[in-house]
Formats: C-alpha cells, structure tokens, sequence
C-alpha cells in the first residue's frame, strides 16, 4: 500500500486525478465515465479535492518555444545578505519579474534556484543586468543554459500515493 494522507484518496481519486492532470480540459462525464462512476459522484470528488487543497487550479500548458522563448536558464542566485527580509524582498521581486517560471529556495551554497524563460541569449543578458544584478540583495548569478530536455512533466506520480498505476 502507498502513504497514507491527511486527505486520503484511494483508487478512484487517483485515477480522476491522473486523468486531470493530463487532460484538464475532459468534461466530469467524460472522467466519470472512464472511472466507473456517474456525474454526480465523480464531481462529488473532484470538489472534494479541490477543497482539500490537492487540486489547486487547472491550466493550459504552452508550448514556450513556439511562442519564441526559445532560451531557457536556470540561475543559481546568492544574495548579498540572507535575512528574513531580504529573502522576503527577493521572493517579492521574483513574482514581478514575467521571464521567471520558478523560483526555489534551496540549502547549500547557493539561497535560490531560478527558471527563467527569455526569446534568447541577449535577452536573458538583459534579465540578469537589470534585474538580478540590478537588484542590491543580489550577490552572485550562476547561469546553466538549458540545451535539451530529456523529461518534463507536470503529473505527480501518483503511484507513490496510493496503489493506483497510471496507465502509460
């Protein structure tokens, strides 16, 4: 058996929930019928999870390089000072900034991991000028350039939640 969660969910959640993590544009007949309920339930469990908190929003993913942000970059960011307030001042600079996808705070030598996506090479050496650097709680930026992408994913693997095996 998987973990056991504060909000338990069992085989059935974990189907619905995989399906819509995959397709969050399927009607809740068309979940309920490929999980073996009737509407009313399947959308009793959807809420359910929502209110939970385990589904947080659904969404469209963008193919970033047909649109012309073809130039992806992790940063490794150190800040001149670590202090509550200037970790706090960053992480409100970050949520501005449109070229940034994530931003992760780490341990190690570094205080945080940065996605950014940019239409090319100029236009991160703009990011990282004005922005990052531009910015006094800023100390040091390590680039690492994204040349390909093996995997990527946005579905959590659910079997390490519970018993249910996504189907391939």
């Amino acid at each position: 058996m998987g973990n056991i969660l504060p909000n338990a969910i069992d085989l059935i959640d974990a189907k619905i929930l995989d399906l819509i993590q995959k397709d969050a544009s399927l009607s809740v007949a068309d979940i309920a019928d490929r999980v073996g309920l009737s509407s009313s339930p399947c959308w009793r469990r959807i809420k359910r999870m929502e209110e939970a908190g385990i589904i947080q929003g659904r969404v469209t993913l963008l193919e970033r390089s047909a649109l012309g942000l073809k130039f992806e970059v992790y940063a490794n960011v150190k800040l001149a000072l670590p202090s509550k307030d200037n970790l706090e001042a960053f992480e409100g600079l970050v949520r501005k900034w449109p070229e940034v996808m994530e931003c992760m705070t780490v341990t190690g030598a570094v205080d945080y991991i940065i996605r950014v996506a940019t239409t090319d090479m100029h236009a991160y050496d703009s990011f990282l000028r004005e922005k990052l650097l531009g910015s006094a709680l800023v100390s040091d930026v390590q680039s690492r350039i994204i040349i390909n992408v093996a995997k990527r994913t946005t579905a959590l693997p659910l079997g390490l939640v519970s018993d249910y095996t996504p189907a391939n």
